[in-house]
C-alpha cells in the first residue's frame, strides 16, 4: 500500500475507485502481500524445514485460505466448521491440525474419519473421548499433548494463552501421567507435543523460556516424538514502531532443540501471515465538533472490526486522500453502534477531513472479519482479494439476508 499523487493505491488499483466500485465498509487484502509474508517466513526457518499449518481461526476467508493452500500450508482448525473451510479450499488432510479445548465427540469423529494430520488434545477428558472415537471407528488416532508451560508470552493479557490461569493446555505433571497412562495405546498414536503460549508476541525470550519446558518435559519422559508443535502468535507492527520478533535469534534456537531431540516442528501462524494485509475500507458520515474533539463518525463499527473495543487494539488509520492541512484538535474516530466502546482510535491530529471522504484502517487480515457480527442488526462488511490490477469479490452472503 503507498500513495501516488496524493492518493492511495493497493498493488495497482487506486482505493477510492474501490469504495465508488463496491461501496464501503469493505474489507480488502492484498494477495502480493500475503504472498510475500509466507515466503518470508518460509525463509526464516529454511533449515528447520517445518510444517506450516496457518490458523484458520485469524481469517477463514474461502478464496483466502485457497491461496494460502496453493503457497504451499497447511492449516490449523479449531472447529468443524474451519475444518470443513479448510478440505473445501483443497488444504490436504494430512497438513490439518485440529487445535482447541472444547472438541465435542462429534467433532472428534468427523476429523478422524477425514484422516487430518494430528488431532492436539488439552485434557484428560478429551484423550479418553478420542481414544472413545478410535474404538468406534478401529483405528489408531493420532494425537499431539499440549502442554501449559506457565509461560508469560508478553503481550495483551486477553490474548496470552500460556499460563497457568489461562484454560488451554495441560500442566508439566499431567502431561507426564497421559504420556505413562497412553504410550503403549492400542487406539491412540502420541505423535507430537504440542504448545502455543499467545497472540502478537514480539520478543524471542518467551519462546526460549517455552523451548526449556518442552525440553525439560522431551529429557524426563523419555518418550519419543516424532512431532513439537511450538503454535504461532509472532507478532505485526500494528503502526507504533513496535520492536518486532528476531526470527533470526529464535530460528537458531529452535535449530538447536531440533538437533538435540531429532523432532520435525510444526507452525500454527496466522496474524504474521495476513494481518498486514488486510485494510478495512470506510467512509466519514459525519464529523460532529465540540469544544476539545471532533468525533469522525464513520459507516463502520465494531460490530465489523471487534480488536479495538475487545481489547484495546491499536489499528492505525489513513485517509484515502492526502491534503497537507494538518488540524492540531484531537480526533477520534468512532463507529455508529449503540456502544462507548465502539471507536477505533484517538490521535492529538490529523489532516484535514470532510463528510463523504474514505479513510482505511489498517491491518485487519488478522481477526478482523472473523470476528464480526450484525450487532445491531447492520450488515456485514464485505470482502475483495486485489491481485495486481485485478480485483475479486469474494465475500459471502450476509447473514441480514436470513432474518426477514
Amino acid at each position: 500500500m503507498f500513495y501516488r499523487k496524493k492518493k492511495l493505491i493497493i498493488e495497482k488499483v487506486p482505493v477510492h475507485k474501490i469504495a465508488r466500485q463496491f461501496g464501503t465498509p469493505i474489507y480488502c487484502y492484498s494477495f502480493n502481500q500475503l504472498k510475500r509474508n509466507i515466503l518470508n517466513f518460509k525463509r526464516n526457518f529454511t533449515k528447520i524445514r517445518p510444517l506450516i499449518c496457518f490458523a484458520v481461526k485469524a481469517n477463514n476467508n474461502y478464496r483466502i485460505l485457497s491461496e494460502i493452500g496453493r503457497l504451499g500450508l497447511g492449516a490449523d482448525v479449531v472447529s468443524r466448521g474451519e475444518l470443513i473451510v479448510a478440505l473445501k479450499s483443497k488444504i490436504h488432510p494430512k497438513k490439518i491440525v485440529f487445535s482447541g479445548v472444547g472438541k465435542t465427540y462429534d467433532e472428534i469423529e468427523f476429523a478422524a474419519r477425514k484422516k487430518i494430520f494430528l488431532i492436539n488434545a488439552e485434557s484428560q477428558s478429551e484423550i479418553e473421548t478420542i481414544s472413545k472415537v478410535a474404538k468406534k471407528i478401529k483405528r489408531s488416532i493420532d494425537i499431539g499433548i499440549r502442554l501449559n508451560p506457565n509461560v508469560d508470552a508478553k503481550t495483551i493479557k486477553e490474548i496470552t494463552t500460556g499460563k497457568y490461569s489461562n484454560k488451554f493446555g495441560l500442566i508439566e505433571k499431567d502431561v507426564f501421567k497421559l504420556i505413562k497412562q497412553f504410550k503403549n495405546s492400542k487406539y491412540l498414536n502420541i505423535k507430537c507435543l504440542s504448545v502455543h503460549i499467545g497472540s502478537q508476541i514480539t520478543s524471542h525470550i518467551p519462546y526460549i523460556k517455552m523451548l526449556r519446558s518442552l525440553q525439560k518435559i522431551i529429557s524426563k519422559s523419555k518418550y519419543r516424538f516424532e512431532y513439537v508443535d511450538l503454535g504461532g502468535g509472532m507478532g505485526i507492527n500494528y503502526g507504533k514502531n513496535t520492536k518486532l520478533l528476531d526470527y533470526k535469534k529464535y530460528s537458531k534456537e529452535i535449530e538447536k532443540f531440533v538437533k538435540k531431540n531429532n523432532v520435525k516442528i510444526i507452525f500454527e501462524p496466522g496474524r504474521s501471515l495476513i494481518g498486514n494485509a488486510g485494510y478495512l475500507l470506510s467512509k466519514i458520515i459525519y464529523i460532529k465538533k465540540t469544544n476539545k474533539i471532533n468525533f469522525i463518525i464513520l459507516d463502520t463499527g465494531m460490530n465489523d472490526l471487534m480488536r479495538p473495543a475487545l481489547y484495546k487494539a491499536y489499528h492505525n488509520i489513513i485517509p484515502v486522500k492526502k491534503n497537507s492541512s494538518k488540524i492540531s484538535k484531537r480526533h477520534e474516530f468512532v463507529g455508529p453502534i449503540c456502544e462507548s466502546t465502539d471507536k477505533f482510535l484517538s490521535l492529538k491530529s490529523y489532516q484535514k477531513l470532510s463528510e463523504g471522504d474514505n479513510i482505511v484502517i489498517c491491518d485487519v487480515g488478522a481477526y478482523g472479519k472473523v470476528l464480526s457480527s450484525n450487532y445491531n442488526l447492520r450488515k456485514n462488511a464485505n470482502e475483495i482479494l486485489i491481485k495486481s490490477s485485478k480485483v475479486f469479490k469474494i465475500g459471502r452472503k450476509d447473514h441480514l439476508q436470513n432474518i426477514f
